[in-house]
């Protein structure tokens, strides 16, 4: 295990406990079946990328699932079944161009360095979607959570939506779907002490993300 890999499983056994990767799961698994599968068929393969603890992507119902990571942990995680990769993000060391439909992130792109280090990621996002394929993004919208994105310590780039949109034109995509504001911030403050299925309400009800929505969500397609 390098000193990176190390690192990133420290820093996560630290900041989530069991009853804070149940909660990841159980939203994962609502997310997945009630609003995200519009843009993913079953057949498709699914790549999920900043993996973690496979909250979505062990719920996904996808032909292929895999799973990119550089967390060691991330192995552990995931389901059987689940191709798990330890790479980069802008070096998919191991899978192939043109091989997937769908290209999955949830809270990742905010752990990168800097602009450089997103522009490289949607590239070789790009790179393994074919023709067509579907970039869904959700991340923490600077706009509306402002000082707290900062109370993790590995946050490094905040961006926007508009901030977003306009790094994914420049990388080749089409922009489909842009929600400025869609889930509260963190799994911890989202729901205080309701069940994880008061989601479901909650993504019934628009009106509930204009006032609780922090985390961005955007959906792009690779231009062929």
């Amino acid at each position: 295990m390098t000193s990176d890999e190390s690192s990133l499983s420290t820093l996560y056994q630290h900041r989530f406990d069991d009853a804070d990767l149940a909660s990841k799961a159980a939203t994962g698994s609502i997310l997945s079946e009630d609003y995200f599968s519009r843009w993913i068929h079953p057949d498709d393969p699914v790549l999920d990328l900043g993996a973690g603890s496979c909250a979505f992507i062990n719920a996904v119902h996808a032909h292929r699932r895999l799973a990119v990571d550089l967390n060691p942990d991330t192995k552990e995680a995931a389901e059987p079944g689940v191709d798990v990769h330890l790479t980069r993000s802008d070096e998919m060391t191991g899978i192939e161009t043109d091989s997937v439909d769908v290209v999955f992130s949830s809270n990742f792109f905010e752990h990168l360095p800097d602009p450089d280090a997103l522009m490289a990621t949607l590239a070789e996002s790009r790179r393994v979607l074919r023709p067509g394929g579907r970039l869904l993004v959700m991340m923490p919208n600077i706009r509306y959570v402002k000082e707290r994105f900062w109370d993790y310590v590995d946050h490094r780039l905040p961006l926007t939506h508009d901030g977003l949109v306009e790094a994914l034109e420049l990388a080749g995509y089409h922009v489909d779907t842009v929600v400025p504001r869609f889930l509260p911030y963190t799994v911890r403050s989202s729901y205080g002490s309701a069940p994880a299925s008061s989601l479901k309400v909650y993504l019934r009800l628009p009106w509930l993300w204009r006032v609780f929505g922090a985390q961005m969500f955007v959906v792009a397609e690779s231009e062929c």
